[in-house]
């Protein structure tokens, strides 16, 4: 029996020899110059142009995650590009690639967490009983609440209350936000440890403010650290460090088998 083919459709973009179409517009006289990058990262994502607020709430969020310094992320990036300098590209993509359920991911998960909490926001409910059953739940299975604490930025992350003082300023200061601050705070309870909402936390609950579909909340960071990631392989190109992070560790990580001599041998005494 012939297979029925399905119907094949896109409602992005489309173009013919004389004009280019992106969600209905056309591209050269009502997009460019007219839409910065976080502005065509919102159209890609919803079909329409953000308005003024949409514009200066989403461009904080994504330029938030441009950049953090050397993170695993840019030392992946780094090296691949020391490896294989012709491949601008690859370097990228494995920086990228490193964007998971602990770094900069997280946005989905924090996401997804509100989201099965709460399905629809909702003003006037009671967050504190969803908040205790969401920390008791992620402490139960052993996890980490995703978008809570963070290795060195305590007791305060300080990217977060700047995202909540512009989720005021843009009116997008909701139910999201309170839910997440007091999942933070059951979070501790239950811990004993600082956990506050870290600027992936916030960005989750703005992405849930905003209504995205938590599957592609991770996606505002790739599109995010991308731009960050062009730049270290320009500063790596210029002032490489890619090369001594790999012989400095390689060092370190052998350093026992060279204190044995040549046999492999560890010292007496020594680790």
């Amino acid at each position: 029996m012939a297979r029925k083919n399905k119907p094949i459709r896109t409602d992005i973009g489309w173009s013919d020899a004389s004009s280019i179409t992106l969600f209905g517009r056309d591209f050269p006289s009502e997009i460019l110059g007219h839409l910065n990058l976080g502005d065509m990262g919102f159209l890609e994502l919803t079909g329409r142009i953000p308005t003024p607020n949409e514009s200066r709430m989403f461009n904080a969020m994504v330029v938030t995650l441009v950049e953090h310094g050397i993170t695993p992320s840019a030392l992946v990036a780094r090296l691949t590009y020391l490896g294989a300098p012709e491949s601008m590209q690859a370097a990228v993509a494995a920086g990228l690639s490193g964007l998971g359920t602990v770094f900069v991911g997280s946005i989905e998960g924090c996401a997804k967490m509100l989201y099965e909490a709460m399905p629809k926001p909702d003003p006037a409910l009671d967050l504190a009983p969803l908040a205790r059953a969401t920390a008791e739940r992620f402490q139960a299975a052993k996890r980490i609440v995703p978008g809570i604490g963070h290795p060195f930025h305590k007791p305060v992350d300080p990217r977060a209350p700047r995202l909540y003082a512009l989720a005021r300023e843009t009116g997008f200061d909701g139910p999201y936000l309170r839910l997440v601050t007091a999942i933070a705070k059951e979070a501790e309870a239950l811990s004993g440890r600082v956990l506050p909402v870290n600027a992936t936390g916030a960005i989750g609950a703005l992405c849930c403010e905003m209504g995205f579909d938590w599957k592609i909340c991770r996606g505002l960071g790739v599109m995010a650290r991308a731009v960050g990631l062009v730049g270290h392989i320009l500063e790596e190109s210029r002032r490489p460090m890619a090369e001594e992070v790999w012989h400095l560790v390689e060092e370190q990580a052998t350093a026992h088998f060279h204190a044995g001599g040549q046999t492999g041998e560890s010292t007496p005494g020594k680790p």
